[in-house]
């Protein structure tokens, strides 16, 4: 079979936090395992991100780890009877003042007081993603009026939105930032920001993340109206960060679902046009989380997805709570291969015409062009100290693969989310400079991943002098 070029990220939660489960993920295809801080005691995170660390090294994986942060997301309080069925047309209560743990079929508290100014008679009230909708009525000082329009069950804690989006809380709660720490202490190589609506939210966490001692990358969480609004609001968001994700949750119900397809290729496009990651994510094989196959429509969507050349796709409660999160990692690699085998994947027009400002990017960009055009070329080898120089290679389709040769355990991990980019671990200061693309042909021979006689592209910076990559060899397997 061919080997996968789109990442896959898993989270990992009541179907997936022991050692068996986690060997069986690994080696089922898992890239990014995600630990989901909405859930969970930070001594499970603890233990599940070891578990991680301990058997992809013992199977020679290079796993990355994701902390995805809670964020500020507005939710309901609780019933007294843990749910209400609410009926279509009934009056149904939103308050500020009512005791948290005594909602009823009539009326529940809400735990953000700002949402009685955010909100005005004629707005749709949007809970549980989408799955009950209430007709603001009236606002007054401690509550919100509100007719119900789409019926159901409604339980404790569930989120709201409103359609069209406008309702926002502060991005980082004491939550997030106590989950920082524990991100940094584990050494985690992703922290997922939830809910931001500029830039500035962005560079906030990052203040966070390095206060607290920690070099993990950012990906930014794109599921508020607000952040869609046009293409400056969304490459705000984006330039600031070193990655994005489409969280069709929330956003779905911000935007409509009418919507969101087409702007899920529009946040795919103006990532990669940005040179950042960008993960798919929400309801991808939903029905496997009690099927052992996925539904065409679920197949259609994860390789639409690969098709616009996301970095990675996103498993949420399939492999967290499902009862098949190994058939659904299976399910998910087999449909990336199979939409990857299409000629347009490997044709590439990023940046065509566009300057280049960066020597390294430069380089980058030359491999890439060179790898596509000439048919001889059947590996691309980039020793590389942070993994910038693999990552924009990665931004041009192609089907050659990358192989990021480093010594750093953190840019090897790192790496696992980079579409087309496979980690080997490669100390390129043990050699000199004449020695140094030889050895490193011969480490990837020893992987079996070329053969005598193949020819590879290398590229490197000055060994002595880590400053970036600024050559570019075609050199013959010997």
């Amino acid at each position: 079979m061919a080997k996968r070029r789109t990442k896959i990220v898993a989270t990992l939660g009541p179907a997936s936090d022991n050692a068996v489960a986690i060997e069986k993920l690994i080696l089922a295809g898992l890239d990014v395992a995600r630990l989901n801080f909405s859930h969970g005691s930070a001594d499970s995170h603890r233990e599940k991100a070891q578990l991680v660390r301990s058997l992809a090294a013992k199977h020679g994986r290079f796993v990355g780890i994701m902390g995805d942060l809670q964020g500020p997301k507005i939710r309901i309080a609780r019933f007294i009877n843990q749910a209400v069925q609410l009926v279509q047309g009934q009056r149904f209560t939103l308050s500020t003042t009512h005791p948290a743990d005594a909602g009823n079929q009539d009326i529940v508290a809400v735990e953000y007081p700002p949402l009685i100014e955010a909100c005005h008679p004629g707005d749709e009230l949007l809970l549980d993603d989408g799955k009950i909708v209430l007709e603001v009525t009236q606002v007054h000082a401690d509550c919100v009026e509100t007719t119900v329009i789409n019926a159901g069950e409604l339980s404790n804690n569930k989120g709201i939105n409103r359609r069209g989006g406008g309702i926002s809380a502060p991005s980082l709660t004491d939550k997030d930032k106590d989950d920082i720490k524990l991100a940094a202490e584990l050494q985690l190589d992703y922290i997922a920001v939830s809910f931001p609506r500029y830039g500035r939210d962005i560079q906030q966490a990052r203040e966070l993340i390095q206060a607290a001692g920690s070099d993990a990358w950012i990906i930014a969480k794109i599921e508020r109206a607000e952040a869609v609004a046009d293409d400056d609001a969304l490459d705000d968001i984006i330039s600031v960060s070193d990655g994005v994700m489409v969280a069709r949750g929330d956003l779905g119900v911000e935007v409509g679902d009418a919507r969101l397809v087409g702007i899920q290729k529009r946040i795919i496009q103006h990532a990669r046009r940005l040179n950042k990651i960008v993960i798919t994510a929400t309801q991808m094989m939903e029905s496997m989380t009690h099927s052992p196959v996925p539904t065409r429509a679920e197949v259609s969507d994860v390789a639409n997805a690969v098709l616009d050349y996301t970095d990675a796709v996103m498993l949420s409660g399939e492999s967290a709570t499902g009862q098949y999160p190994v058939e659904a990692i299976t399910a998910m690699a087999r449909i990336c291969v199979g939409a990857e085998a299409e000629p347009t994947s490997g044709l590439s027009k990023h940046r065509i015409g566009e300057t280049f400002t960066r020597c390294d990017d430069t380089i980058a960009l030359s491999a890439m062009y060179a790898a596509n055009h000439y048919p001889g070329i059947k590996a691309i080898i980039s020793l590389s100290e942070s993994g910038r120089t693999p990552l924009i290679m990665s931004r041009i389709k192609s089907t050659v693969p990358i192989f990021c040769f480093t010594r750093h355990p953190a840019t090897q991990q790192r790496a696992a989310l980079f579409r087309g980019v496979y980690s080997m671990n490669f100390d390129a200061n043990q050699f000199t400079t004449d020695e140094v693309a030889t050895a490193a042909m011969k480490h990837l021979s020893a992987q079996q991943a070329v053969q005598s006689g193949d020819w590879i592209i290398l590229t490197k910076g000055a060994i002595d002098q880590p400053s970036g990559t600024n050559s570019m060899h075609i050199l013959q397997i010997p």
